[in-house]
């Protein structure tokens, strides 16, 4: 059976195949009685612990006291016998080791109590600690391979809750993972870590302020998450995507975005019904997801939730990512989460919007109606400035990655220059309050629409702006240089880090003026226009995409690091090193261990996908292209022999012989490439991969692309870009 028969058969199915699309009966599943059926959250905790327990367990979540060890058998209890009353029949530690996924160990509640006498436990001490095989995980050094032994701690800030499978149940506990020496193994403990120092220091503006009443203050995030969904038929047929997340090779559809129809346009039936299973699932595991639309690119969607504390967010974030990739299958499709699965086309972030709130739920970037007024917001709004402007590296650090790297400074993304937009309203505060005292606040006033049928509508006093890495956006900043496949655990360990640092900085200043008589007005006034003074070369409201801007933000001294392999120095630079031992987010050991692993993970990504391509180009391209080449060559023969004018088609035949020796050179190139092994640091190793074995896979796939365009339809054997992002 020829390619023609297979990939044309394969479109004739897809379009045939009729889906079971009414899985999920909303109208007998209210969302209010469904939302958190499956979560050990507050209002279970409340029914079924004793007070006591009950209200030390809440102190733990909402204040952050220690948790009383002698009270975990009774919660492992409770957990239990709710979990059975589920349909579990096992229990796991859930944890986010340094492979960007996450990670678990299933254990049964069943014990032996003698011979063929079983019974159903779930003790404290299997609740607060787990121990699981920590060889098999980077640790960058940290341990040797040897060195087993790891263990989960459970972290009780994040609910436990029952992940449901087509037989039986799991009760899943949130856990940290750390090594036998104590080092952190995981990206949940740094996170965490992170949020108590910025808590921390943000309390000690709130007593400046007089606030006495807040004991905390929580870092809150709501990550827009944006993927891909295609048929599965065609993912299957593409190793590629398999493999990579990615197409290596694919020439553009005749139509792309360009048509600008696909934005917030009507969801495909499929697409919805899909969504609609997706949200189910999450809403019964406690996940406040909000919004969901269309993207810009064809097949491209997004979802996004409501705020919720950083770690909370986090494991939602990541249970999120693991219900789609779950739901998808059954509706035919699957879910692509790289951050660019499709060249030509936009590819996918995840829009980090980020704020503080104390744990009496005021939020301490919410500016108000005269925000010129509100010093309480100018001081943590300025100090969010300074974090950035001190310490832009590190945010680019902490999105850096090979997949992220073929989407930051695209069309579609932020440039890798990290910048801030404030918006008409509060740069003008800025600059007011550079001078000196800030006066007065632009307001929006109302659209008058024209139409007498409709009020008139509340106008922003700021538009938005899509080009910038880390824009203000109201009441939260939007950090939106997160790649799509990300945990968002590091760039939120980050920001929290740096934000913090400046806070201190600004408190310590605040507390020693206070101290010596100093108004604090005063004091505040003249501390953050010298901060603004230092800080302003961050802030920029206009297009972050032009070439101009580049030029600009060079003269300012905005560093620009386009790569991956740019960006990792960063980590091990003493003062970074400084700064995040100085607030004991990460030790220095912990530190050189995740450049290493960032490092390990960019070679291995990049190799990868330099041996999927070699085995496409030779297996795939190339046959295809011989056996059409083949053909056109008894066309030449027979027309020369019929005595009939053959120009045109030797000169294609020459064209297209040239098409397939560039194929063969470059995959030939990239072999040998791949086989290369510099001297050198993890570094040495990493830049190699980028300088040649990614510039071998641009090469190849230029080179097949080209042969897409020449080689007959009925051979080319991989579903194409106009397959895959339209037929749905």
């Amino acid at each position: 059976m020829s390619s023609h028969s297979n990939r044309h058969q394969m479109v004739q199915k897809i379009a045939n195949t009729q889906h079971q699309l009414e899985q999920i009966d909303f109208k007998h599943l209210p969302l209010k009685d469904l939302f958190g059926c499956n979560v050990f959250n507050e209002q279970v905790q409340r029914e079924r612990l004793p007070k006591s327990v009950f209200k030390a367990l809440q102190r733990t979540i909402k204040q952050g006291a220690p948790i009383d060890p002698a009270m975990a058998d009774s919660i492992a209890s409770a957990m239990k016998d709710w979990a059975i009353e589920k349909g579990a029949t096992h229990f796991t530690h859930l944890f986010q080791p340094m492979t960007g996924l996450t990670a678990e160990k299933h254990d049964s509640f069943l014990q032996m109590e003698g011979p063929c006498q079983g019974v159903v436990e779930f003790s404290g001490k299997e609740l607060v600690r787990g121990e699981p095989d920590a060889s098999s995980f980077p640790s960058g050094g940290i341990r040797a391979t040897f060195e087993a032994r790891g263990y989960t701690a459970w972290d009780p800030t994040s609910p436990a809750y029952i992940l449901e499978s087509p037989n039986g149940a799991t009760l899943v506990v949130p856990t940290v993972f750390l090594s036998w020496t104590g080092d952190t193994l995981d990206k949940k403990t740094p996170l965490l870590k992170s949020m108590e120092v910025l808590s921390h220091q943000a309390l000690r503006i709130l007593r400046l302020f007089g606030n006495k009443e807040s004991k905390k203050v929580f870092t809150t995030v709501g990550p827009e998450q944006e993927y891909f969904l295609i048929d599965r038929a065609f993912y299957m047929a593409r190793p590629d995507l398999i493999h990579t997340g990615r197409t290596l090779m694919g020439a553009p559809s005749p139509k792309g975005q360009e048509m600008e129809d696909q934005y917030f346009g009507h969801i495909p039936e499929r697409i919805i019904a899909c969504m609609a299973d997706c949200e189910a699932n999450l809403y019964k595991l406690g996940v406040p997801v909000k919004t969901r639309h269309n993207e810009v690119a064809p097949a491209q969607y997004e979802i996004a939730p409501i705020f919720e504390d950083s770690n909370l967010a986090t494991d939602h974030q990541n249970l999120t990512m693991e219900v789609m990739r779950k739901t998808a299958p059954k509706y035919g499709l699957m879910c692509l989460l790289h951050e660019k699965p499709f060249a030509g086309i936009n590819g996918s972030g995840k829009h980090n919007n980020w704020s503080m709130s104390t744990d009496q739920g005021e939020n301490l970037l919410n500016p108000g109606d005269t925000p010129h007024d509100n010093a309480q917001f100018l001081v943590f709004c300025v100090a969010v400035i300074r974090a950035v402007a001190k310490y832009p590296e590190l945010l680019r650090v902490s999105v850096s990655g090979a997949a992220n790297d073929h989407r930051l400074g695209a069309n579609e993304a932020p440039p890798a220059i990290m910048s801030i937009f404030l918006g008409d309203q509060l740069q003008d505060i800025m600059d007011q309050l550079e001078k000196g005292q800030p006066k007065s606040t632009i307001q929006g006033g109302f659209m008058e629409i024209g139409v007498s049928v409709l009020p008139k509508l509340p106008r922003d006093a700021g538009d938005r702006n899509r080009t910038s890495p880390f824009a203000f956006t109201g009441n939260k900043f939007e950090f939106r240089a997160v790649g799509s496949s990300q945990s968002v655990s590091g760039p939120n360990t980050v920001l929290n880090t740096i934000v913090a640092e400046s806070i201190d900085f600004i408190a310590t200043d605040l507390e020693k003026a206070v101290k010596g008589g100093k108004d604090l007005n005063k004091a505040i006034q003249d501390l953050l226009a010298g901060i603004l003074k230092e800080s302003k070369k961050v802030l920029f409201n206009g297009d972050g995409y032009c070439e101009e801007w580049h030029k600009e933000a060079e003269k300012r001294g905005l560093p620009n690091l386009r790569t991956t392999i740019e960006a990792l120095p960063i980590i091990t630079r003493k003062d970074s090193v400084d700064l995040f031992t100085k607030y004991k987010v990460y030790t220095e050991k912990e530190l050189v261990s995740r450049y290493k692993i960032l490092c390990e993970n960019y070679v291995k990504t990049v190799n990868i996908e330099g041996k999927t391509a070699v085995m496409m180009a030779k297996t795939m391209i190339l046959p295809a292209a011989i056996r059409y080449q083949g053909q056109i060559a008894e066309a030449v023969n027979a027309t020369k022999a019929a005595g009939v004018d053959n120009t045109a088609q030797v000169g294609f035949l020459k064209c297209l012989t040239g098409s397939i020796n560039d194929l063969q050179k470059t995959t030939g190139d990239l072999e040998k490439a791949l086989g290369e092994h510099p001297h050198g640091d993890e570094l040495a190793h990493a830049t190699h991969s980028r300088d040649h074995v990614l510039a071998g896979i641009f090469k190849l796939r230029a080179a097949a692309d080209t042969l897409e365009t020449k080689v007959a339809d009925d051979l080319w054997p991989l579903p194409t870009y106009r397959e895959m992002l339209f037929i749905k």
